[in-house]
């Protein structure tokens, strides 16, 4: 539905959000009224290059051509099935999910919060069925994010700021070590540990990578103390780091790992993959309505297959190296971080990252900004180093705006 579709102005629409709408926080001032490929538009028609991707969501791009024949297709076959019966979309998801990734099993959950709850259940099932009831502790790190569920809000990293503030108590259980660093996490550690969780690439906490010797450190003191290795590709996976899954540049391979955003191409789905001798851990134990549902299967499908047949993983590594290295040469930029397409331009105190982010809109840039004044950059997998070059110059453009 377009606005031109509703009989409604501008303001007209705007105040219906405002009067009926919860406000959980700032939204652009622009209807974004169509979309395709690297670019959103407007209610006018307006083009914004879109380097946010609906926070790392539209990888193959926006309304990508085959995600969205294959939504039509399959709302016109089979929009319901619930988990009772066998689905076509569902089984072959299954299938490519497991066979690319190098994982056992799955299950689909809704979306990437979702995921990290039914992952923290079997984590701490799996702990409590084998080794007695204590044992569900888990370590995470300081600054992660892992989603604003109960579970997951529990266990990101960020006890003194909005996302847990208000909130307590929080789920016990968890207890926060200091990311990239091993001997912190085995000093968090104890007797009733079960498992350790991670974002590869820390992404709300302000786009901070892992080391490679962090985490194959990290999965030798799991494997060499009976504890499961957790990570959260809720943002990470499905190309976005330069690998298909971001573990698979590491060297280590997880015990469960979750994953959404990218997978559904801007439909609500996320899933747990793990390990055969975990799997039955949940049987009978954890269920979802809409978990598996055929049109988000369907569109999974499509989106992933694209990503695997357009090499849009490797695009983004090599497109990656080449923006990266330009948006470190613009002023005021204290460090530009991340892996692939998923970047952070770290800003000096005296350049603000939400003045910067306004100043990008009204270039008709579209980027977010996230922790340690920290402007958050991840496009379409689909970006080229031409549109890189205009997103240099929009961005150099906004940075002088608000520095002058």
């Amino acid at each position: 539905m377009k606005l031109k579709d509703t009989g409604l102005s501008r303001e007209e629409l705007k105040k219906n959000v405002e009067d009926y709408m919860i406000y959980l926080g700032e939204r652009y001032d622009m209807i974004a009224d169509t979309a395709s490929g690297t670019s959103v538009y407007d209610e006018n028609g307006e083009a914004y290059l879109d380097f946010y991707a609906g926070i790392a969501v539209s990888s193959a791009g926006n309304c990508n051509p085959r995600v969205v024949e294959a939504i039509c297709k399959q709302a016109h076959e089979l929009i319901h099935a619930s988990n009772y019966p066998y689905s076509v979309p569902q089984a072959m998801l299954a299938k490519l999910i497991c066979e690319n990734i190098g994982m056992d099993k799955i299950f689909f959950q809704n979306s990437g919060t979702e995921a990290n709850e039914a992952m923290i259940k079997l984590a701490r099932k799996y702990g409590t069925d084998h080794y007695g009831p204590e044992r569900y502790h888990i370590v995470t790190a300081k600054g992660s994010f892992h989603g604003r569920t109960y579970g997951a809000l529990s266990a990101t990293g960020q006890p003194d700021n909005g996302c847990q503030k208000g909130y307590q108590p929080v789920l016990p259980g968890f207890t926060y070590a200091d990311f990239n660093d091993l001997e912190s996490f085995k000093a968090a550690c104890t007797k009733d540990t079960i498992a350790i969780m991670l974002e590869p690439v820390m992404g709300e906490g302000g786009v901070f990578p892992a080391t490679k010797e962090f985490m194959q450190g990290i999965r030798r003191f799991c494997d060499e103390n009976d504890m499961l290795l957790l990570l959260d590709e809720v943002q990470t996976g499905w190309g976005r780091t330069g690998a298909l899954m971001a573990y698979m540049d590491y060297g280590v391979k997880p015990d469960i790992v979750t994953m959404a955003k990218a997978m559904g191409g801007g439909m609500p789905i996320g899933a747990i993959s793990c390990r055969a001798e975990l799997a039955g851990t949940l049987a009978g134990a954890h269920g979802s309505t809409y978990g598996g549902n055929p049109v988000c299967c369907a569109a999974a499908y499509a989106q992933i297959s694209e990503i695997l047949e357009k090499k849009l993983a490797e695009n983004a590594r090599e497109t990656g190296a080449y923006f990266m290295q330009k948006l470190a040469e613009l002023p005021h930029v204290k460090e530009v971080r991340g892996k692939g397409l998923m970047i952070g331009v770290e800003f000096e105190p005296e350049v603000k990252c939400g003045d910067v982010k306004h100043a990008c809109f009204a270039h008709r840039f579209l980027v977010t900004a996230t922790g340690h004044n920290t402007i958050r950059i991840v496009p379409p997998l689909t970006v080229t180093k031409e549109l890189c070059d205009e997103a240099i110059a929009r961005f150099s453009a906004s940075i002088c705006d608000v520095s002058a």
